[in-house]
Protein backbone atom coordinates (compact mmCIF):
# COMPACT_ATOMS: atom_id res chain seq x y z
CA UNK A 1 0.00 0.00 0.00
CA UNK A 2 1.52 3.56 -1.08
CA UNK A 3 1.10 6.38 1.87
CA UNK A 4 -0.32 8.53 -1.13
CA UNK A 5 -3.03 7.58 -2.57
CA UNK A 6 -4.48 9.36 -6.10
CA UNK A 7 -7.69 8.80 -7.77
CA UNK A 8 -11.22 10.06 -9.04
CA UNK A 9 -13.98 10.55 -6.69
CA UNK A 10 -17.73 8.75 -6.38
CA UNK A 11 -19.93 10.46 -4.22
CA UNK A 12 -22.53 8.48 -1.83
CA UNK A 13 -24.22 10.07 0.82
CA UNK A 14 -25.20 8.96 4.62
CA UNK A 15 -26.17 5.63 6.52
CA UNK A 16 -24.64 3.01 3.31
CA UNK A 17 -24.70 0.01 4.76
CA UNK A 18 -23.58 -3.18 3.52
CA UNK A 19 -26.61 -4.66 1.76
CA UNK A 20 -26.16 -1.85 -0.71
CA UNK A 21 -22.25 -2.02 -0.71
CA UNK A 22 -22.68 -6.17 -2.34
CA UNK A 23 -26.10 -7.48 -1.76
CA UNK A 24 -26.88 -10.58 -0.28
CA UNK A 25 -27.84 -12.57 -2.79
CA UNK A 26 -23.73 -12.65 -3.86
CA UNK A 27 -22.52 -13.89 -0.23
CA UNK A 28 -22.27 -17.23 -1.31
CA UNK A 29 -19.48 -16.80 -3.31
CA UNK A 30 -15.61 -16.74 -2.62
CA UNK A 31 -15.46 -15.54 -5.95
CA UNK A 32 -13.35 -12.09 -5.37
CA UNK A 33 -14.97 -11.35 -9.41
CA UNK A 34 -18.47 -11.48 -8.43
CA UNK A 35 -17.84 -9.45 -5.38
CA UNK A 36 -16.19 -7.06 -8.04
CA UNK A 37 -18.65 -7.07 -10.54
CA UNK A 38 -21.63 -6.27 -8.03
CA UNK A 39 -19.93 -3.49 -5.86
CA UNK A 40 -22.32 -0.32 -4.77
CA UNK A 41 -24.71 -2.91 -6.85
CA UNK A 42 -28.04 -1.96 -4.71
CA UNK A 43 -27.55 1.44 -4.62
CA UNK A 44 -26.10 2.24 -8.16
CA UNK A 45 -26.36 -0.23 -10.70
CA UNK A 46 -23.49 1.10 -12.94
CA UNK A 47 -20.85 1.21 -10.76
CA UNK A 48 -19.05 -1.76 -11.15
CA UNK A 49 -19.05 -0.92 -15.04
CA UNK A 50 -17.84 3.08 -14.25
CA UNK A 51 -15.27 2.43 -11.53
CA UNK A 52 -11.44 2.66 -12.08
CA UNK A 53 -8.82 0.88 -10.41
CA UNK A 54 -7.51 3.78 -8.24
CA UNK A 55 -11.10 5.58 -7.98
CA UNK A 56 -11.74 6.73 -4.20
CA UNK A 57 -15.21 6.65 -2.64
CA UNK A 58 -16.62 10.01 -0.59
CA UNK A 59 -19.04 9.55 1.30
CA UNK A 60 -21.07 10.90 4.63
CA UNK A 61 -21.73 9.68 8.43
CA UNK A 62 -22.45 5.38 8.97
CA UNK A 63 -20.53 4.14 5.86
CA UNK A 64 -20.51 0.62 6.14
CA UNK A 65 -23.24 0.29 8.41
CA UNK A 66 -25.78 -2.71 8.66
CA UNK A 67 -24.38 -6.34 8.98
CA UNK A 68 -20.62 -7.24 9.97
CA UNK A 69 -20.13 -9.01 6.44
CA UNK A 70 -16.52 -8.60 5.07
CA UNK A 71 -17.50 -8.81 1.96
CA UNK A 72 -18.53 -5.39 1.60
CA UNK A 73 -14.55 -3.74 2.20
CA UNK A 74 -13.61 -6.93 -0.39
CA UNK A 75 -16.42 -6.20 -2.56
CA UNK A 76 -14.88 -2.47 -3.03
CA UNK A 77 -10.89 -3.43 -3.22
CA UNK A 78 -11.54 -6.04 -5.90
CA UNK A 79 -13.74 -3.19 -7.95
CA UNK A 80 -10.44 -1.15 -7.90
CA UNK A 81 -11.20 1.45 -5.37
CA UNK A 82 -7.98 2.58 -3.32
CA UNK A 83 -9.55 4.44 -0.53
CA UNK A 84 -12.76 5.23 0.97
CA UNK A 85 -13.70 8.85 2.45
CA UNK A 86 -16.38 9.11 4.95
CA UNK A 87 -17.55 11.77 7.81
CA UNK A 88 -17.79 8.31 9.88
CA UNK A 89 -17.52 4.61 9.58
CA UNK A 90 -19.56 2.17 11.32
CA UNK A 91 -17.15 0.74 13.40
CA UNK A 92 -17.78 -3.37 11.94
CA UNK A 93 -17.19 -2.04 8.32
CA UNK A 94 -13.90 0.19 9.62
CA UNK A 95 -12.43 -2.80 11.03
CA UNK A 96 -12.72 -5.37 8.40
CA UNK A 97 -11.80 -2.51 6.18
CA UNK A 98 -8.49 -2.27 7.82
CA UNK A 99 -8.13 -6.26 8.16
CA UNK A 100 -9.15 -6.95 4.30
CA UNK A 101 -6.22 -3.83 3.05
CA UNK A 102 -8.61 -1.06 2.12
CA UNK A 103 -7.47 2.22 3.26
CA UNK A 104 -9.82 4.24 4.56
CA UNK A 105 -9.66 7.46 6.42
CA UNK A 106 -12.50 9.76 8.53
CA UNK A 107 -12.62 13.40 7.26
CA UNK A 108 -14.88 15.86 6.55
CA UNK A 109 -14.64 16.72 2.77
CA UNK A 110 -16.63 18.83 -0.18
CA UNK A 111 -16.16 17.22 -3.45
CA UNK A 112 -17.49 16.95 -6.39
CA UNK A 113 -18.29 14.01 -7.97
CA UNK A 114 -15.82 13.33 -10.90
CA UNK A 115 -12.91 15.49 -8.68
CA UNK A 116 -9.42 14.24 -8.99
CA UNK A 117 -8.30 13.43 -5.08
CA UNK A 118 -4.97 13.29 -3.14
CA UNK A 119 -5.04 11.35 0.33
CA UNK A 120 -2.06 11.15 2.50
CA UNK A 121 -2.35 8.44 4.98
CA UNK A 122 0.88 9.35 7.05
CA UNK A 123 -0.53 12.64 7.85
CA UNK A 124 -3.97 11.75 7.66
CA UNK A 125 -5.01 14.48 5.00
CA UNK A 126 -7.27 14.91 2.09
CA UNK A 127 -6.51 17.02 -1.26
CA UNK A 128 -8.96 18.31 -3.39
CA UNK A 129 -9.60 21.58 -5.22
CA UNK A 130 -6.69 23.33 -4.04
CA UNK A 131 -8.09 22.39 -0.18
CA UNK A 132 -6.58 20.04 2.53
CA UNK A 133 -8.83 18.61 4.77
CA UNK A 134 -7.13 17.28 7.50
CA UNK A 135 -9.10 13.84 8.99
CA UNK A 136 -8.41 11.11 11.41
CA UNK A 137 -4.86 10.02 10.98
CA UNK A 138 -5.00 6.16 11.56
CA UNK A 139 -2.64 4.81 14.21
CA UNK A 140 0.60 3.36 13.19
CA UNK A 141 0.16 -0.14 13.93
CA UNK A 142 -3.29 -0.10 11.95
CA UNK A 143 -0.96 1.46 9.17
CA UNK A 144 1.06 -1.02 9.54
CA UNK A 145 -1.61 -3.81 9.04
CA UNK A 146 -2.74 -1.80 5.61
CA UNK A 147 1.10 -1.65 4.17
CA UNK A 148 1.09 -5.55 4.79
CA UNK A 149 -1.68 -5.62 2.72
CA UNK A 150 -3.88 -6.24 5.39
CA UNK A 151 -4.99 -8.41 9.04
CA UNK A 152 -3.48 -12.04 7.50
CA UNK A 153 -0.56 -11.21 5.29
CA UNK A 154 0.64 -8.60 8.09
CA UNK A 155 -0.01 -11.96 10.91
CA UNK A 156 1.90 -14.10 8.50
CA UNK A 157 4.85 -10.93 7.91
CA UNK A 158 5.19 -10.58 11.89
CA UNK A 159 5.43 -14.61 11.71
CA UNK A 160 8.50 -14.52 9.54
CA UNK A 161 10.64 -12.50 11.63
Amino acid sequence: MDSIIKGRVWIFGNDIDTDVIIPGKYLRTTDMQVFADHAMEGIDPEFPRKVSKGDIIVAGDNFGCGSSREQAPLALKHAGVSCVVARYFARIFFRNAINVGLPLIEVDVECNEGDEMEINLLEGTVRVNGRTCHGNKLPDFLLEILTDGGLVAHRKAAAKE
